[in-house]
Parts: structure tokens; sequence; C-alpha cells
């Protein structure tokens, strides 16, 4: 299955499973409250947020962001795009598509942006440090997200149930349990799963790969949850 490739709005790929893709906000509710107007011969801006573009036929799909119109719908979970290139990318969810790998450590992402911004990792600058510990991130993001636990704010509300956390993706997971919803489809044998690195580790069953390793031993796993239990209850070198 071939995509189109088209600048990935995931924040950081240790979540991006958990996260909800291009949250854009819905300024408008309908299309007729914006005007139309050239800033100059050959552009078009748009009278919400000011940017202006070339062409009309792009000013016209900008639009779509402020009324909050999302016409391509994915025929795997329902969840709707504005833009049909975003539906592309977010497919690679379901096919399983990572065409982006890294050169260090062979790592793939679905995301162009998302690698680049693995690579980081691998330049070990972490820019960005809580003036509360002593943990240090590569993105703003990530120290924004950390930043949450010590001020315990957790905005985000289950409309079952009433819990509440402190990052949409943890609600987003935690929602799943009343709804039942399970969007992560194993392409082998048709097992699903609400989270995509549940699913990531269910099929190295199926290929054998076994990325996690125990330090102590040397044994390996497919899952780091196999791992943990390994380490907490079975390793001969930590139990002694």
């Amino acid at each position: 299955m071939e995509f189109k490739e088209e600048p990935c709005r995931i924040k950081d790929e240790d979540t991006e499973e958990q996260i909800g893709w291009y949250g854009n906000a819905v300024i408008s509710q309908t299309e007729k409250s914006f005007t139309q107007k050239q800033a100059g011969k050959g552009s078009f801006t748009c009278s919400e947020c000011g940017k202006s573009f070339r062409q009309k036929g792009n000013l016209n799909q900008h639009m779509k962001y402020h009324t909050g119109e999302k016409p391509f719908t994915c025929t795997h979970c329902g969840k709707s795009f504005s833009r049909k290139e975003e539906l592309n990318v977010h497919m690679r969810i379901h096919t399983g598509e990572r065409p982006f790998t890294c050169s260090q450590c062979g790592k793939s992402f679905r995301c162009k942006s998302t690698l680049n911004v693995h690579l980081r990792r691998h330049s070990g600058v972490r820019s960005f440090s809580c003036d509360q510990c002593d943990k240090t991130f590569v993105l703003a993001s990530g120290l924004s997200r950390h930043l949450k636990n010590h001020a315990a704010v957790k905005p985000h509300v289950c409309s079952f149930c009433g819990k509440s956390f402190s990052q949409l993706n943890y609600l987003k997971v935690h929602e799943s349990i009343h709804t039942g919803v399970r969007p992560y489809k194993c392409l082998d044998c048709g097992k699903s799963f609400t989270q995509l690195r549940n699913m990531r580790d269910h099929e190295r069953v199926h290929t054998g790969e076994k990325l996690h390793q125990c330090s102590s031993c040397g044994k390996s796993f497919t899952s780091l949850s196999n791992l943990l239990a390994h380490k907490k209850k079975y390793c001969p070198e930590v139990c002694k």
C-alpha cells in the first residue's frame, strides 16, 4: 500500500500510539464566516488567522481546519481528517507500514518528522530540564507533560466514570475499557488491541523478534512486560 508522505504532527514516537492525531481547534462553525481577500497579486489570505496562500484551492483546504470539516474517514476505526494526505498517514497505524528507518539503530517510524525527533536521542542532546527534579528531555513537549506530574494537574476527565488523567493519551487508553474499542489489529491473526505498543509486542510472537534483553543474564523476550516479569521472579542472577 503506497501513500504520499505528509508531515506528521505526532509529538513523540514513545507515545505515538496514545496520542490523538491532528488536534486542530475548531475556531468557526461554518465556512460562511470567512471572507476571502487578496493581500496582493495571486495571494489569498485567511481572515481568521492571517495565513496567506498563493492558490485559492490551498486557502479553501486550510479553511477546513477552522470550520472543523473532516470529509476523509478511516474505514478501519472511523476517525476523520480534513485532508486526504492526513488519512493516508493515519492508515499506516492499521497497515503497520513504517517506511522511515533510523540508520543508527534500525528502528522504523510512520512519519519522517518522528524519525527526525528520534535521531536527536542518538545525538545525546537533551536541552529541556525539569527545575523540580534532575530529569531532562529531548523535546519541550516532553518536559511539559512531565511537569504535570509534579503539579498533580489532571485536566482530562473520563466521561464514563469521572476518573481524571494528566495527559489526553492516558484518558483515551482508559476510555477504551468502557467502550471496548480495540482499533489496532494484528494482520497475521486478527487479534485486536487498545494500544499500538501492545500490538507491536504481540506481532513479535509471529516474527520471533526479541528486542528486550535482560541485562543480568542475557535472556531475551518479545515484550517488555515479559522481561520485567522475568527480572522480578525468574532471573537466576537477580534472584540469588
